[in-house]
């Protein structure tokens, strides 16, 4: 295979369109690594998978149903702070970030912040067990019916919890289990109520 014949000007201003296109890139990516989201800098310890998401899925509006069987959305919750965590009895990483869950709806359950335990459950009954065997009774239960809510905010499976500001937008998440009754979540949440 015989090379195409350039000269050594052509060399040179092809070196130096390259080696231009790669600052480029070395500083364009710089730039998007280094965007910070607001609490990115407390995504630390316990919280340090917490992540802004650019450009989040809307909140999804698809009905809940509540413990009294009556209906209600994510949009109720507008005006308040919320920690919107997917889970279900069949998943073990749930399973252990619950009572954290519940310690923190406790300490910060207020008129300013709410977490929301959405079951992904097949029957809500398995859901309404589960809380109550295990005295996690902070925690209201809402059910989604047409289990298709986290399918539109989760991009990994359960647990996904998503933090949400009082207009319903998201201000972050973390995918996994997280011990939601630890310091550093704490202060994720008390900065997000202080802000947002």
């Amino acid at each position: 295979m015989q090379l195409p014949n350039l000269t050594l000007g052509r060399a040179i201003y092809a070196t130096i369109i390259v080696g231009l296109l790669g600052v480029v890139y070395v500083i364009g990516s710089a730039l998007v690594t280094t965007q910070r989201g607001p609490f990115d800098a407390l995504a630390v310890g316990e919280m340090a998978d917490f992540r802004t998401i650019y450009e989040p899925p809307a909140q999804p509006l698809k009905p809940l149903r509540m413990a009294n069987g009556e209906t209600t959305t994510l949009a109720s919750k507008r005006g308040k702070i919320t920690l919107v965590n997917f889970w279900a009895t069949w998943c073990a990483p749930c399973i252990i970030e619950m009572p954290y869950l519940n310690t923190l709806q406790a300490r910060y359950g207020s008129d300013a912040f709410e977490v929301v335990t959405i079951s992904m459950d097949r029957t809500q009954a398995d859901a309404e067990r589960f809380l109550e065997e295990n005295q996690l009774n902070q925690l209201p239960l809402y059910f989604d019916p047409s289990m298709s809510i986290a399918f539109d905010v989760t991009r990994r499976g359960l647990p996904t919890t998503v933090l949400y500001d009082r207009n319903g937008e998201e201000l972050g998440r973390l995918e996994g289990e997280a011990n939601w009754a630890s310091d550093e979540a704490f202060a994720l949440i008390e900065a997000a109520i202080e802000r947002y």
